[in-house]
């Protein structure tokens, strides 16, 4: 018999978190923005995920050059011009950071997963029986960012019921023109 878990997840402490990791590693002061989630073509997306007792997954996502510019400031040097394997690890150990700090607030018993991170134009990423908790986007030097909470099942289970007071934005729309 599998027990479903139920999760109140409190923003105040994802974004207290959130802030936490930005002031300590690279002393950035955050605020949230209540800008809907519309991912830029060219980004990357950052991923953990919680296994266990709860399963879930946090993603971290913004353009390159705010990852660049995250990049050079987590390792107190110049940004890069480019996003590369430097930039791709400081927004990995970013996500690794948040996930591993959210990890107190959830259910015991959870593991963390290494971080991935996905690069580029045109992608879309797909979690396997995933919803999204919620989305909240910040501000931070000069750019937006979004840190998203998903719920997972684990092969063979029901999905678990995320009830947390977390925001989820609408998606952004963009409308052509014939």
């Amino acid at each position: 018999m599998t027990t479903e878990l139920k999760m109140d997840i409190q923003w105040s402490e994802v974004a207290q978190i959130v802030e936490s990791v930005f002031d300590t590693m690279m002393g950035l002061e955050l605020s949230e923005a209540g800008t809907p989630w519309c991912p830029s073509g060219e980004r990357l997306t950052a991923v953990v995920h919680w296994i266990g007792a709860w399963n879930g997954a946090v993603l971290l996502e913004c353009d390159r050059g705010l990852a660049c510019r995250l990049a050079g400031r987590f390792l107190g040097m110049e940004p890069p011009d480019t996003v590369d394997e430097v930039v791709r690890d400081v927004f990995g150990e970013l996500a690794n950071m948040i996930g591993g700090n959210m990890k107190c607030v959830l259910t015991p018993g959870i593991h963390l997963s290494m971080p991935s991170v996905l690069d580029g134009g045109d992608y879309s990423l797909r979690i396997y029986g995933a919803e999204v908790c919620g989305r909240i986007a910040f501000q931070c030097v000069d750019s937006l960012f979004w840190v998203t909470i998903l719920t997972t099942r684990p092969a063979g289970a029901g999905l678990q019921e995320c009830k947390g007071r977390l925001r989820s934005d609408a998606s952004c729309h963009h409308e052509s023109s014939s």
